[in-house]
């Protein structure tokens, strides 16, 4: 069969194909030829810039079009070349040279990846076309997401809510504060994640820049190797192998490990709170929930949206964990993993956007928040033993604790009654008499 959305085996090319295909010019085929291009003739101009030959004009303008202007009929030409060389970034140096050539500087064609071995020009390509996902792409979805949760903290402010520590209710809290929660996590996380470098490695065949030595001995090839880096945007490792370590990129992949960790702990509170009927959701004319029992609205979205962060990290663990490693001074199963880097990108993508589309059906019932609160007049227990720790008031926990453990029956009234018979001051009675469900909910960090 032919390739199409309907055929493809992975669900990223096949169903979501519509929600993800902006991510081709990063991870596809086309995109690491295209970031090689854009190596090998930045390389070729930096050397032109250090005065190793003279470029003129017209030569200049034309490479730095051709690189600019990457169509996937260029890719497709590489691959024909590659079908001959065997060698993918042999047939992209080829691609380059004859764009030279068809400018009139065939002359200049050997200054094209002087003194380079493949992973030169593959470790610069693959953080480049990283950093250039995670800022244009990742960053913005994540931001644009966790403000949406910080929206709907100032909405719901002043909610009190029921909270439930393993699974039974406990003290009283804000359903605001509980979405500040997960904006305090992600701030967290995002600043950790834009401190860790974009790094290449780019050196020579063994990290030594042995060839550029040997042809101009007296140039500090150090030096121009930085520049050259640090001109893309990037950070050169000053000791390395045939290969960048990696070990950068890899704190990448564990930094978003823990924010899919985060948005997952999300994902499975919202469903709860969906089930405790604290939700409802909108519904749309047309849609189905279930084949087979009409009523049901089911949270899709964030079950979806869990089930991708847990794909991807599965992913990215293997990604974190292999890439560091790597037999002497290279083995080759770097290739194939770095490949990849794009499927746990693409899901952590898909699973923000059904995060978001499931957030946009929901609807606060805040009658039933209510309901539940006035069904666990217990939980002022806490505040009362506490009032009465205050004034001294002999074992008012024990006092408490009989009153409320496994008493299924108290309420408001049983509150009261407890409260009237206890031997203390009419002031300190009335303090207690003002303490409910609904506004013991004590206080959090202004947001």
């Amino acid at each position: 069969m032919e390739l199409q959305s309907l055929t493809a085996i992975s669900p990223i090319d096949g169903r979501y194909r519509n929600q993800l295909q902006q991510l081709d010019e990063y991870f596809s085929e086309y995109a690491l030829m295209k970031y090689r291009v854009i190596i090998e003739v930045e390389y070729f101009l930096f050397l032109a810039d250090n005065r190793f030959f003279k470029l003129p004009v017209k030569a200049r303008n034309f490479m730095k079009e051709a690189a600019a202007g990457f169509s996937t009929e260029d890719a497709l030409s590489i691959k024909e070349t590659e079908k001959i060389t065997n060698h993918d970034v042999k047939a992209v140096e080829y691609f380059v040279k004859s764009k030279l050539e068809a400018c009139g500087a065939a002359n200049l064609v050997e200054w094209i990846h002087f003194g380079l071995t493949s992973q030169d020009v593959n470790n610069t390509s693959v953080p480049l076309s990283w950093k250039n996902a995670m800022e244009f792409e990742y960053l913005p979805a994540l931001l644009n997401l966790n403000t949406a949760f910080r929206n709907l903290a100032d909405s719901w402010r002043d909610i009190p809510m029921l909270a439930r520590t393993h699974g039974q209710p406990a003290s009283p809290t804000k359903l605001g504060k509980e979405m500040m929660v997960f904006v305090e996590r992600l701030q967290n996380q995002v600043e950790q994640l834009t401190h860790i470098p974009y790094t290449a490695k780019f050196g020579g065949a063994t990290g030594n820049f042995n060839a550029h030595h040997i042809a101009y001995p007296k140039k500090d090839w150090v030096k121009l190797g930085n520049t050259f880096v640090e001109s893309l945007g990037l950070q050169r490792q000053q000791f390395t192998t045939q290969i960048e370590h990696y070990d950068n990129l890899a704190a990448h992949f564990d930094a978003l490990k823990r924010i899919n960790t985060i948005l997952m702990d999300f994902c499975r509170d919202i469903w709860t709170y969906i089930s405790m009927d604290y939700f409802k959701q909108k519904t749309k004319k047309g849609e189905i929930g279930s084949s087979a029992m009409p009523h049901k609205v089911n949270p899709i979205d964030f079950e979806n949206a869990e089930g991708n962060l847990g794909i991807a990290n599965a992913l990215l663990e293997h990604l974190s964990a292999k890439l560091p490693i790597s037999r002497l001074q290279r083995d080759l199963t770097d290739s194939t993993v770095l490949r990849n880097i794009g499927v746990p990108f693409a899901h952590i993508i898909l699973a923000i956007r059904s995060i978001e589309k499931g957030l946009g059906k929901l609807v606060l019932n805040e009658k039933k928040i209510n309901e539940d609160l006035e069904a666990n007049w217990a939980v002022v227990a806490e505040a009362i033993q506490t009032v009465l720790r205050r004034e001294n008031y002999p074992k008012p926990y024990e006092a408490l604790k009989d009153l409320t453990r496994g008493n299924a029956t108290i309420d408001k009234k049983a509150i009261h009654n407890f409260i009237n018979g206890l031997n203390t001051t009419a002031a300190v009675k009335k303090e207690l008499k003002k303490i409910t469900p609904q506004n013991y909910t004590g206080i959090s960090a202004n947001y």
